[in-house]
């Protein structure tokens, strides 16, 4: 009988009886064996889910209404999705309701989620969508051509190189929303300016001199932070 078709909780004594007999030394046999249970114990640990519930299993729980598994996927992702939501946003309270806006829309549209691609890269996009639905609301945008859309500002990207990830975004944070939109979404996010036009009802060129400008404002910022670093 192949050795790969014995059931796995045996397998282990099998193999010991079988090491045994080609004369492996007495300590090396117990200490395999000892680790050969272990792996199995705890493998029916993760499969039984006492060591912890899959992915999956939540989400099939939220589709059913399951209260537990809602809170369980909520406390899976609500950190990351917070820093999402603060990177959009303008301070911890509108972020905290752009999370909790977001959530309410990944239950009330997670049979959507077609079980493709990244489930965290699909609620990072809702929480996104939010946040822009609220911006748009907010500063009631229709569509304008700015002046301003032909202005280059010339910028040095390699200051940017040795600032840290949180420093970088404490800093976004502090641009002006309309800056702070166009940046995140063409740097941080992958979109192209015309992708954003859309998204914010701008024109093509207003996207790239809010790029523009919010590139030269962090410039400075970098400058400043710089100075008061090396005093420091």
């Amino acid at each position: 009988m192949p050795f790969s078709s014995v059931n796995k909780s045996t397998q282990p004594f099998i193999l010991f009886i079988h090491l045994t007999c080609t004369g492996y030394p007495k300590i090396f046999l117990v200490s395999f064996l000892f680790h050969r249970l272990l792996l199995v114990i705890l493998t029916k640990l993760i499969y039984s889910g006492e060591l912890g519930e899959g992915l999956s299993d939540i989400i099939n729980g939220c589709l059913e209404g399951n209260s537990l598994a809602q809170e369980r996927l909520y406390q899976r992702f609500a950190g990351k999705m917070f820093a999402v939501c603060l990177q959009y946003s303008g301070d911890y309270e509108e972020a905290q309701d752009v999370l909790q806006e977001g959530f309410i829309r990944v239950f009330l549209n997670l049979h959507q989620f077609q079980k493709i691609g990244s489930f965290e890269g699909w609620i990072r996009r809702i929480m996104i969508n939010t946040a822009l639905e609220k911006y748009r609301d907010k500063y009631h945008l229709n569509r304008v051509e700015n002046q301003e859309e032909n202005l280059e500002v010339g910028v040095d990207d390699e200051i940017f190189e040795d600032l840290s990830a949180q420093d970088l975004l404490r800093m976004i944070r502090k641009l002006s929303p309309k800056y702070r939109m166009v940046f995140n979404l063409y740097a941080i996010e992958g979109y192209s300016h015309k992708e954003i036009s859309a998204l914010l009802n701008i024109s093509e060129g207003t996207s790239k001199s809010n790029l523009s400008r919010a590139r030269a404002i962090l410039q400075e910022k970098l400058k400043h932070y710089y100075k008061i670093t090396k005093v420091i």
